[in-house]
């Protein structure tokens, strides 16, 4: 007998928690330079800029509320650059970000201004990685 999808999915979850959070994500690019300056200008504090060996650096970056960090990869086959990250970041002020984005040259999207949602836009980094932006606001739908 098979169990029902959501009886096994709560067992797991009664024996003990396997995962608890997310701690990095890993983005690759061709310069980890560059891209570690565009990220501190835009208000990230590098934690970790080191060898790890091999000719292996590890460039780790946070946002000024901390969470979720983001680490500057070098590119390789199996990480190759010019992907949609997924990477949602926020801001307490969308068309701001949206203009300061714009004035460091990199390809930004329209402002998305639904009354169904947050404010939200695209944008691609040096590399063409695509990043997304949000405004979290609980009065329109976020």
């Amino acid at each position: 007998m098979i169990p029902a999808a959501g009886s096994r999915l709560h067992g797991m979850a009664t024996a003990g928690t396997t995962f608890t959070g997310i701690t990095t994500i890993a983005l690759p690019v061709s310069d980890q330079d560059r891209t570690k300056r565009l990220f501190e200008e835009l208000g990230f504090t590098t934690e970790l800029d080191a060898d790890l060996g091999g000719g292996f650096r590890w460039v780790q970056l946070t946002a000024p509320d901390g969470g979720t960090s983001i680490s500057v990869v070098a590119t390789a086959d199996e990480l190759p650059t010019g992907i949609d990250t997924g990477i949602r970041l926020a801001t307490p002020d969308a068309r701001g970000a949206r203009d300061t984005l714009v004035g460091l040259g990199l390809s930004v999207g329209e402002l998305l201004d639904w009354p169904t949602a947050p404010l939200m836009f695209t944008f691609t980094d040096f590399d063409g990685n695509r990043l997304y932006v949000v405004e979290p606001d609980t009065t329109r739908g976020s």
